[in-house]
């Protein structure tokens, strides 16, 4: 009977839902802000096919050759980690504001979203390693193996496109890493008040 009447805890109690409420709110916009860059990326990804026409050599005819992103098992790999991950922020943005209004299973909710930030920035990170390896070698080429580049056969778009989706990737990843470091301090906070 006395906690019930002690001041302390009413205070305590007081103070810790608007903390977790506060983190909610702004948990927010780095979701939409993630949402934005993936689906930029993701729109790029898909509109960086591009054909080129090459002449055979010794004739008058001349062959079309295709450059798609499906040719490449990375950049299909960083199109799903980012169409996931567009997928994602959209699902924790609207479960972030059905949050704020409802105060059960706030802790858990937490908890379980630091677990996926961090998933999600492992997956869209490795992506992005990969991706950035291919296109790497897509640009610059490898001698010893016998690569040639892709900018001396004429694939600008693609090779723009693709760079200007692994840059915004990159923020994105940038943006998940801030997520996660959000999450784990709200738990910390949550754990030590």
């Amino acid at each position: 009977m006395a906690s019930l009447d002690n001041p302390a805890s009413k205070i305590k109690n007081e103070t810790s839902r608007p903390s977790r409420v506060i983190y909610f709110r702004i948990d927010v916009a780095p979701r939409i802000l993630l949402f934005v860059f993936s689906f930029v990326a993701i729109l790029l990804i898909v509109t960086s096919n591009q054909t080129n026409l090459f002449p055979v050599p010794g004739t008058t005819f001349s062959v079309k050759i295709p450059a798609k992103f499906t040719y490449f098992p990375a950049f299909i790999y960083l199109f799903v980690a980012l169409l996931v991950a567009c997928l994602y922020s959209f699902i924790t943005a609207l479960t972030s504001l059905s949050a704020i209004r409802k105060l059960a299973y706030r802790k858990r909710l937490l908890l379980l979203i630091a677990f996926l930030d961090t998933l999600m920035l492992g997956v869209v990170a490795s992506a992005i390693g990969a991706a950035l390896a291919v296109a790497y070698i897509g640009l610059k080429g490898n001698s010893h193996a016998g690569w040639n580049k892709l900018a001396n056969a004429g694939y600008d778009k693609l090779i723009k496109h693709t760079a200007t989706a692994i840059a915004l990737s990159i923020f994105a990843v940038t943006d998940l890493v801030t997520l996660t470091m959000h999450s784990t301090y709200s738990l910390y906070k949550g754990v030590h008040n």
